[in-house]
């Protein structure tokens, strides 16, 4: 650990923030919520090896199937895939582009990665696919990626290996069944080697998560269920920490995250919400009034083009 974690999650936000001026629009929130949980995650938390990827990704190659044998994943930008590693999954792809910062900030992609952002026959995907940096699998319609986890750590549970597997998740992602299901069969097979952590930013593509599909206590919901669940602040590196340290002998092992889709920018932010899922401008001027704001608040230079 080179850098601080702060100065990781702050990076994110910044990476994010000018590239969302540069290109008219992003995925914002989603590194105000996320930076610090996916900072320490990278930075103190996770057992990867050393990036097997190049770090300027490769063009995509194509769907993967028996007659291309130039398919890859984005997991090679995790490390490689051994026993003593851990595994990240990462379900919500729509969080690709602060993904794509944070394995910036972490020193496992190079910051030139970004500008085949969104571009044609690449990788680096505005939504994440299976060959996008930090990527293992496709996770398709939202709330997939646990499922698919799961099913890799029951299988390195049964082999005996040492190596945990991680699945970061979005707090929409609550909202879906197979997500239960997933939870309930965790309990049922006694998985015991998965941790989950959820960003609960309170705000998904149709408004407030309040409006659309809040179903109460999710931390009593998911005891309920059968994990070992928390709710910290997502803010707070020490009592994240102390929270992603947890270990179940039977059970899947959960951290919510309460965060806030406006953390570090609200000056400018704030006033969207909760239409914060993909901020985007109307006019020029809309543009240059939150680059300024959000810029004198992150104490950097202005992006604005």
């Amino acid at each position: 650990m080179t850098r601080s974690t702060q100065a990781i999650a702050d990076g994110i936000r910044r990476r994010v923030f000018e590239h969302t001026i540069r290109h008219n629009g992003g995925y914002l929130s989603q590194a105000c919520s996320a930076a610090e949980s996916l900072a320490l995650l990278y930075n103190e938390v996770l057992r990867l090896g050393p990036s097997t990827a190049p770090a300027i990704p490769r063009p995509f190659p194509g769907v993967p199937g028996p007659h291309n044998p130039d398919s890859f994943t984005g997991a090679g930008y995790h490390g490689p895939q051994s026993p003593e590693y851990d595994r990240f999954f990462i379900s919500p792809a729509h969080y690709a582009l602060v993904v794509y910062a944070a394995l910036i900030e972490a020193g496992r992609m190079a910051p030139e990665g970004l500008e085949h952002f969104n571009r044609d026959g690449s990788s680096v995907e505005m939504i994440g696919a299976e060959h996008s940096p930090g990527f293992e699998v496709t996770t398709g319609s939202l709330a997939q990626g646990l499922s698919m986890a799961s099913g890799v750590a029951w299988a390195r549970q049964r082999r005996g290996e040492p190596g945990r597997v991680w699945v970061y998740l979005s707090d929409g992602e609550l909202q879906e069944g197979q997500t239960w299901e997933c939870f309930a069969n965790m309990a049922f097979h006694r998985i015991s080697n998965v941790s989950v952590v959820i960003d609960v930013n309170a705000q998904q593509c149709d408004g407030a998560m309040s409006t659309v599909g809040y179903m109460g206590d999710w931390v009593a919901r998911l005891r309920s269920f059968g994990a070992d669940a928390v709710e910290v602040d997502g803010h707070d590196l020490a009592a994240m920490r102390t929270a992603l340290s947890r270990r179940a002998e039977d059970r899947p092992v959960v951290t919510l995250m309460r965060t806030s889709p406006y953390q570090g920018m609200d000056d400018a932010l704030k006033k969207r919400f909760p239409r914060l899922h993909y901020v985007r401008f109307q006019s020029s001027e809309e543009r240059r009034e939150l680059a300024r704001s959000v810029a004198a608040q992150l104490g950097i230079p202005n992006p604005e083009p």
